[in-house]
């Protein structure tokens, strides 16, 4: 199958629901969430909105980061520290970031994004398997199981299991 490759001023302008990512001039539709990947997405966004305060985070859904030049990616959540620089698209590394699974999402695609993360220097990156209850953190370049969220640069952490206490 071919692809057709578009700049990326064409991809800042477009306006799709859900936000699409931009890999090396390809644009890559994202899995449409449903009901347990919504759930989840909520419950983080809850969560992290209690503890902003307290933890110096922001935390926001579905916004773009520019992991490099030509690379731009929509985790499903996000962590920012509350003296990042305040951008429309990210181009600062979050201090986290969340993927949530869908069915649909491919462990080939779900790598060679974690790996983009890495790439732009993301300290804390998490996988969350809703329908099995599962959660990894992705770090040089190997999922590994954790129960436990540690904010990184800090002595703040969760038990993700809290977390899932506000599934709905």
């Amino acid at each position: 199958m071919a692809t057709t490759l578009i700049p990326v001023e064409d991809y800042l302008k477009l306006s799709t629901t859900p936000d699409c990512e931009y890999v090396r001039g390809e644009i890559k539709e994202r899995p449409v969430g449903e009901l347990d990947h919504a759930s989840w997405q909520a419950a983080l966004l809850a969560w992290f909105r209690d503890h902003r305060e307290s933890w110096n985070i922001r935390v926001y859904p579905e916004l773009r980061v520019q992991v490099a030049r030509d690379n731009y990616r929509v985790p499903d959540v996000a962590l920012l520290s509350r003296s990042a620089p305040r951008e429309q698209i990210i181009t600062h590394p979050p201090i986290a970031v969340f993927e949530i699974l869908s069915p649909s999402d491919s462990m080939t695609e779900i790598l060679d994004k974690l790996a983009d993360y890495q790439q732009m220097g993301i300290p804390a990156i998490w996988v969350i398997e809703p329908k099995k209850q599962v959660y990894f953190r992705y770090s040089s370049g190997q999922l590994t199981r954790s129960t436990t969220f540690d904010l990184p640069g800090t002595a703040h952490s969760v038990s993700i299991s809290e977390i899932a206490a506000l599934l709905d």
